[in-house]
């Protein structure tokens, strides 16, 4: 139903009743109370009678009566080995408001899909496209509200004498349960539907072919003369769990914003299911000849990396998300975080491993924001974290695109980051225009050309295919660059549904297109993948049946990476980061500030925790920020959330620590012995680094402060700075002193000092010369009277006797 649910409640009402005398739906101009009836070609009875009525489902109110689901469908793929017929297991639920009687399900198939598009197409093509069919069965007499039953529906697949899903050929067919009722107070109606694509690798035999023998009742095998080459990204990430704001230490445990990443690496957990396909899949005895794991790339995210490795030593979980720096508990998942990175050291030291962008990070926005050490640890970083945790060399120089596409300012930027290749979805690639900057595309790949930079590469994977792979999973999603007409409502779909349109759009390359040569085919699932259970090994086994079949060759990444690049020049379309531009301003003015205090940070050989340590997680928060995990998915206002708390603690975190370097304010008033006394102030580093700090002073114009250049405070120490001054009046004055980094930035607060100066300026100068000559004068007469002979009159009275 998907789209047309929505669309419902503005169609003309309609009722159907079924005429008891022909056993024929008929239309009644009557309508239900609140219901909007959007009567199906496909409304019957259980003989398959069915009339010509408009195609959208009849709901109420915008809501359903009832609610089609489906659970199994076996085989999930069909082969020459399979049974001649799919047997379907559903359960249909009334979610109306009153009763529906004579609920009646019936299968129906479409053609095969000829086109990449058409794998998402399909699936919401009018019911009357799906024209093989069978008969309606009763499934339930009555359902009451919220009451569900369970059934099996089978069909054949192909048959000369009986109804059938009318497949003749292997390929990959959009199939449909359409299920009929009666609502309290009204007539017979299409109530809902379930679809998902049903992958044919080969037919098995006819049983309805009267002659066993006959060319039509044998087993019709696929061609596997021209196989296609095919490569697969295996993405391991998670949304991002660290908490902001708090720099790095050597001793200190991490902080986690929550404890769901604990269940996601234990047994059946997410994480777990992952990795566990990979091992199993890519054993010896399942994959002798090691087809799969030489197609097969796994993609991680460094940020990953480094939660699971930090969780292994013990961890803190915060109580409240938007307060990381509050009160904590002890974090549960250490054990399980220690068995999931040991399993994954070991499939990485024998597998294609390539790091993902920090955190999947915007690089949009990355680019943006035009600071190029938050560009390096995005794009250049990953690749060292994650060969320095897993003890391996990974694939460089692949850049894995989080939104899908790059345009012309992120090819640039990616460029001068040192990326050779990025791999985008291939709808990211518009056709040839006169703008100067150019992408020449081959089958697969193609260099990214601006006029002031060497060309950037590009490889591109399927979108319909990835469209499908992020629809598996509890939380399914649409990918950024998904055309309109490919976008529906996945919440209408069941996960088994969902996981046969992943398994249908693998099948699809291998299967179509077969007379064309050269054909590869790069299959890239989102980044933040959702698959969980039995998933994830289903998805691995279909690709590894291809390759043992002979439908596909492997394509390791090192192959692809280094295929030439030749074809027509083309423009890179821009992929919407869905980020305002308030966000990425404070991104930036945050970031700048990190820059600045990595700046004034020293290195001390005497301690482990260098300034790049130190301010490492602080920028890893920045890109963390931008992340683009769940944002296409239903959990996007969560993730909004998430983004915006990360964001204030990143605030918060950086202004407690540039308030951790200040002057100490003097107790009293400082008073100076003469005009030219020094000053002696006490500066304070709280910070577990040292940091070279510059003297602020705003002094009155009486006193003049000579500068003390660059002072080096030792971690967590405090030192004693000798401030020359000199001041000519004889008053109490008020002088400002603050510390700030070597390019000025105030750190801490503002210390008043009230200094009182005993100078007396000029006048005392005028004194002291009149008390001078003075002296000169009476001293220059004494001398006078003695060198004549003469008593001095002053001496009068003081005659020796």
């Amino acid at each position: 139903m998907r789209a047309r649910k929505v669309a419902a409640a503005a169609l003309t009402t309609f009722v159907l009743a079924v005429a008891p005398s022909v056993g024929t739906a008929a239309l009644v101009p009557t309508q239900l109370p609140g219901a909007a009836a959007q009567p199906d070609s496909s409304v019957g009875d259980a003989s398959g009678t069915t009339s010509a009525v408009p195609d959208t489902p009849m709901t109420q109110d915008g809501n359903p009566f009832l609610t089609l689901s489906i659970e199994t469908v076996a085989p999930s793929t069909v082969t020459t080995s399979s049974d001649p017929f799919v047997t379907v297991r559903a359960t249909v639920t009334n979610t109306g408001d009153r009763r529906v009687d004579d609920v009646s399900v019936r299968m129906q198939a479409a053609a095969a899909v000829d086109t990449t598009a058409g794998l998402r197409t399909s699936l919401t093509l009018e019911q009357d496209r799906f024209d093989r069919f069978g008969e309606f069965v009763t499934v339930a007499d009555s359902l009451e509200e919220d009451e569900s039953r369970q059934f099996d529906m089978s069909m054949q697949l192909r048959s000369t004498t009986e109804p059938s899903l009318g497949i003749e050929a292997p390929g990959v067919y959009p199939l449909l349960l359409n299920v009929n009722g009666t609502p309290e107070y009204g007539g017979t109606a299409r109530l809902d539907d379930a679809r998902f694509l049903l992958p044919v690798v080969g037919l098995p035999r006819n049983p309805g072919e009267m002659d066993p023998t006959a060319p039509g009742a044998m087993p019709l095998p696929p061609n596997t003369r021209n196989p296609v080459a095919m490569t697969v990204l295996w993405p391991l990430a998670d949304i991002p769990r660290l908490a902001a704001g708090i720099p790095g230490s050597v001793d200190e445990r991490v902080r986690l914003i929550d404890d769901e990443l604990a269940g996601e690496l234990a047994t059946g957990g997410r994480l777990d299911n992952l990795l566990k396909a990979v091992e199993f899949a890519t054993q010896p005895g399942l994959d002798p000849d090691g087809r799969l794991a030489s197609s097969l790339c796994i993609g991680l995210d460094p940020d990953l990396l480094v939660t699971v490795s930090n969780m292994t030593r013990g961890y803190l979980v915060v109580d409240n998300p938007a307060d990381p720096a509050g009160a904590t508990r002890e974090g549960t998942g250490s054990e399980a975080a220690a068995q999931w990175l040991s399993r994954l050291e070991t499939i990485a030291s024998s597998t294609c491993v390539t790091a993902m962008p920090f955190a999947q990070t915007d690089l949009g926005a990355v680019a943006d924001i035009g600071n190029p050490t938050l560009l390096s640890s995005a794009v250049s970083a990953p690749a060292d974290i994650v060969d320095g945790i897993l003890g391996i060399t990974s694939t460089r120089g692949l850049t894995w695109s989080t939104t899908g596409g790059v345009d012309a300012d992120t090819a640039d930027a990616l460029r001068s980051a040192g990326t050779g290749t990025v791999l985008v979805a291939d709808n990211s690639i518009s056709p040839p225009t006169e703008a100067p900057t150019s992408l020449l595309v081959s089958t697969d790949s193609a260099p990214i050309e601006t006029e002031q930079t060497q060309p950037l590469a590009a490889t591109h994977y399927d979108t319909a295919t990835a469209a499908a792979l992020a629809g598996v999973g509890a939380t399914p999603s649409t990918p950024a660059l998904t055309p309109a007409d490919q976008r529906f409502d996945l919440a209408t779909d069941s996960r088994t549904a969902r996981l046969q349109d992943a398994l249908g759009a693998i099948n699809f390359h291998a299967l179509v297109g077969t007379d064309r040569p050269g054909r590869t085919v790069t299959v890239a699932p989102p980044q933040y993948w959702t698959a969980g259970g039995d998933e994830p090994s289903a998805i691995l086994s279909t690709v590894s049946s291809l390759l043992r079949s002979g439908l596909a060759t492997p394509r390791p990444l090192s192959e692809l990476l280094a295929e030439p690049t030749s074809g027509t020049p083309v423009t890179s379309v821009d992929a919407a980061t869905e980020l305002d531009s308030g966000t990425i301003d404070l991104v930036r003015s945050q970031s700048a500030r990190v820059d600045t205090l990595m700046q004034s940070l020293v290195e001390d050989p005497q301690s482990e925790l260098t300034p790049r340590l130190y301010t490492a997680p602080l920028r890893e928060d920045m890109l963390r920020a931008l992340s683009t995990a769940g944002r296409a998915s239903a959990a996007s206002e969560e993730t909004g959330t998430m983004a915006r708390n990360r964001l204030d603690a990143i605030r918060i975190g950086l202004d407690t620590i540039y308030g951790s370097v200040t002057v100490l304010a003097p107790g009293g008033v400082y008073t100076l012995a003469s005009e030219q006394s020094p000053l002696l102030l006490v500066a304070r580093n709280d910070l577990p680094v040292p940091v070279n700090v510059l003297l602020r002073v705003d002094a009155p114009p009486e006193m003049t402060i000579s500068d003390v250049g660059v002072t080096q405070l030792p971690a967590r120490g405090s030192r004693t700075i000798t401030v020359p001054a000199e001041v000519d009046d004889t008053r109490n004055l008020s002088v400002d002193f603050s510390v700030t980094t070597l390019d000025g930035s105030r750190l801490g607060e503002v210390s008043t000092v009230s200094v009182r100066s005993n100078a007396y300026g000029q006048a005392l100068a005028i004194i002291t010369a009149c008390a001078g000559a003075l002296l000169l004068l009476l001293a220059g007469r004494r001398l006078w009277h003695r060198f004549r002979g003469q008593p001095d009159p002053a001496d009068e009275g003081y005659e020796r006797p």
